[in-house]
């Protein structure tokens, strides 16, 4: 029972989450239809010839305990599959249910002398054995739906309105039910084996090859959702997650029975939080409490251990990403086995080695950063450096930050119902917020960074994730000391905005090739800068944005150390059209080539009296609707008198003569026409996260967004310059 003191918090906080009043917008531009699924089966193609035998093969992991059935876990047939690297995408096999029984499988493919067997061999068993990928799932129905739900008033450029009206109809093509015809639900006796965890209700995917739905996606989704009046949506996603802690434990991954050695950053609580906060529908909590509980429970036994401060002496029950795992991910097979076993990245692992770096590599999955230079001992270019990967031994600012949040907001969902429970969550989240301000605040370079247990240090990699702990609500005494170290905690931020084209990345280390680094940037890190300016004192945000001194760059007002890169050591951002195998200058005030008066290239006007918090948000916001219109208009995307399509002859530049428009999973901080790159898995369009972000930018932001001026794809002769959306 939620008591009045609750229902109070949740109408003083409403009115900061809920959509205005409805708008009266006239012209339609959604596709709200749903979608007929085509389901695919991808066609085995192997790089040799089918007559080919397989090359020889590491011995096997050990079995995984956690894994379920002997077709799609670590073991002789995955192995075999994936070493015959029949599909580019190692996901496309364990998504694909069997055809028939296990058992026949097995015998299908016990027949084979893996000594001999070629490739045309496996490309037969698949063919023979297995049905389409996504075959469980269905497109699903979403009730109620809105086709001009009360945030687009808030966007007054009609531009912009109409693609925000656009993205909001993504989401009818995005929800999913499961297909329960074509469940395989007995892994020992049925008629057919696959990986999906069925779901009682309608969720939505982020797209592509993610086709299932994720966990800490959603809380993004979420968002969205709620500022698209999706309610229902809202409360089926919820009860999704509830059914698996019922069932599991905890939240897994994804939705697939492969990743049920992990989970991902907990944001349950906080989609609760949300929902109930917009809704006022407190009944859902009678479910969720004891969930969430038992959830933040697992956390605790399972990733939570005691850590005491170099520092201070002091100590603290705090979380790391650490999965119990000793084989290759089954939805990254061949990917994490040549890591281990490819003579290209030097000498094979032992087995031992190899099981080590397995778990290391499905811990670096569960923190959602899959994969980045934060996290590896000695950070190098692709496999190496994976291989030096140290994840375990690290206690993450995010994932702490998170816990903090999730354990505030549970006590004030039970209020005075339950005192007792919601003092115990305090005391646990003081805990954490003095582990995070001791082991990881560096009061000289007014920055977070992880701690390392190897070195029983912090680290010095600067990150996105600096700014977690603002964002759930722990700022550190320095930063609320003044209005320049308040600024000079968010200098980063403003170095981006001036110097690169695009929005903020994770990391500013471009040469790994993982996409949780530079020069990829993406949608929840935007969100969470947005929400952290947000949550800095008013009485800190007055003072106008500073500005460099004479003969120097945005770069000089980040403080000393706080990147641990110079200048000059920064991303080289690239000019345009005939100077594109070309960088800005690097270092000085010729490298903030973004920068205009009161503000910067896409990103917004400045407003008389905006303080420095303000103007920073009306940027970010501004450049992130940019990144996300200009790549959907260079793939194909137009609007009916407003923007027109580009001609063939410049989307043939980016494989879109038949497309109409990418939402991209991630995007570059060089470029706001692209989407980001690298990774273990090519982009993919959608794309959950990316919707979701860009309609609570547009809800929140809205009448501060101005049409973009988007690069050409063709620049005119002699020009690098770029030419108007509009």
């Amino acid at each position: 029972m939620v008591t009045p003191k609750w229902v109070a918090l949740a109408s003083l906080l409403r009115p900061a989450l809920a959509a205005p009043q409805a708008p009266t917008t006239t012209t339609n531009f959604v596709e709200t239809s749903v979608p007929t699924l085509t389901i695919s089966t991808s066609v085995p193609s192997p790089t040799v010839p089918l007559t080919a035998t397989l090359p020889s093969q590491a011995p096997l992991p050990p079995v995984q305990s956690w894994c379920i059935g002997q077709i799609f876990c670590p073991g002789a047939v995955l192995q075999t599959v994936n070493i015959a690297q029949l599909y580019s995408d190692p996901k496309t096999f364990v998504d694909k249910p069997t055809s028939k029984s296990a058992q026949q499988v097995l015998a299908d493919f016990a027949a084979f002398n893996l000594t001999t067997v070629t490739e045309g061999d496996l490309v037969n068993f698949v063919d023979n054995d297995f049905l389409g990928e996504g075959l469980e799932l269905e497109a699903a129905v979403l009730t109620n739906f809105n086709t001009n739900p009360a945030f687009l008033s808030n966007v007054t450029d009609p531009l912009l309105n109409a693609f925000a009206q656009i993205v909001d109809g993504y989401w009818t093509q995005l929800a999913r039910n499961t297909n329960q015809s074509a469940v395989c639900d007995d892994y020992t006796n049925g008629e057919c084996e696959g990986t999906l965890i069925p779901l009682n209700h309608t969720f939505i995917i982020p797209g592509g090859r993610f086709r299932e739905q994720y966990y800490w996606d959603s809380y993004w989704i979420i968002q969205g959702l709620l500022k698209s009046e999706l309610y229902s949506t809202v409360n089926a996603t919820l009860q999704n997650f509830m059914d698996e802690i019922d069932d599991f434990g905890f939240i897994p991954n994804g939705g697939r029975t492969y990743y049920l050695d992990r989970s991902q950053p907990p944001l349950l609580v906080n989609m609760v939080y949300d929902y109930v906060v917009v809704t006022n529908d407190t009944s859902v909590l009678q479910r969720a409490l004891p969930l969430a509980e038992i959830e933040l429970a697992w956390w605790a036994s399972n990733r939570t251990i005691e850590v005491t401060s170099p520092y201070t002496n002091q100590s603290y029950m705090l979380a790391r990403y650490s999965v119990n795992n000793t084989a290759p991910r089954p939805e990254s097979y061949i990917t994490d086995y040549l890591i281990a076993n490819d003579a290209a990245n030097g000498t094979p692992l032992t087995q031992q080695e190899a099981e080590a770096l397995y778990g290391e590599l499905a811990s670096g999955a569960e923190s959602g950063w899959d994969f980045t230079a934060r996290f590896e001992m000695f950070p190098q270019f692709g496999d190496p450096g994976l291989r030096t990967y140290n994840i375990q031994n690290t206690i993450p600012i995010c994932l702490n930050s998170i816990l903090y949040r999730a354990h505030t907001l549970l006590a004030d969902l039970y209020g005075d119902s339950n005192s007792t429970a919601s003092a115990a969550h305090l005391q646990t989240a003081a805990n954490i917020r003095a582990g995070i301000l001791d082991l990881m605040w560096d009061a000289s370079k007014l920055a977070f960074y992880d701690f390392n247990l190897t070195s029983n240090a912090r680290n010095s990699f600067f990150s996105a994730a600096t700014y977690y702990p603002v964002w759930v609500g722990i700022i550190p005494d320095e930063v609320l000391s003044s209005q320049s170290n308040a600024f000079g905690y968010f200098a980063a931020v403003n170095l981006v905005m001036n110097k690169y084209n695009g929005t903020v990345p994770t990391t500013f280390v471009d040469w790994t090739g993982q996409q949780w680094d530079a020069p990829n940037t993406w949608a929840p890190h935007q969100y969470i800068i947005l929400e952290a300016l947000n949550a800095v004192p008013p009485n800190l945000t007055t003072n106008a944005l500073p500005t460099p001194g004479s003969g120097q760059s945005a770069y000089a007002l980040v403080p000393s150390g706080q990147l641990n890169l110079t200048e000059s050591q920064l991303p080289g951002q690239p000019l345009r059209g005939a100077q594109a195998s070309q960088n800005v200058t690097a270092t000085g005030p010729g490298s903030d080539i973004n920068t205009l008066n009161g503000t910067v290239v896409n990103g917004g006007n400045s407003s008389l009296g905006e303080g420095w918090a303000a103007t920073l948000g009306r940027e970010v916001a501004n450049r992130y609707f940019t990144s996300v219109l200009c790549s959907w208009h260079a793939t194909g995307g137009s609007i009916p008198g407003l923007l027109p399509r580009l001609p063939n002859s410049e989307l043939n530049l980016t494989g879109s003569v038949n497309n109409t428009g990418n939402m991209y999973e991630k995007f570059s901080m060089l470029n706001v026409d692209s989407s980001g790159s690298g990774g273990e898995y090519t982009v993919q369009a959608g794309f959950g996260w990316t919707n979701g972000v860009l309609l609570w930018v547009a809800a929140n932001y809205g009448q501060l967004l101005v049409a973009p001026v988007c690069p050409a794809l063709v620049p005119s002769a002699g020009s690098a310059s770029s030419g108007a959306v509009a």
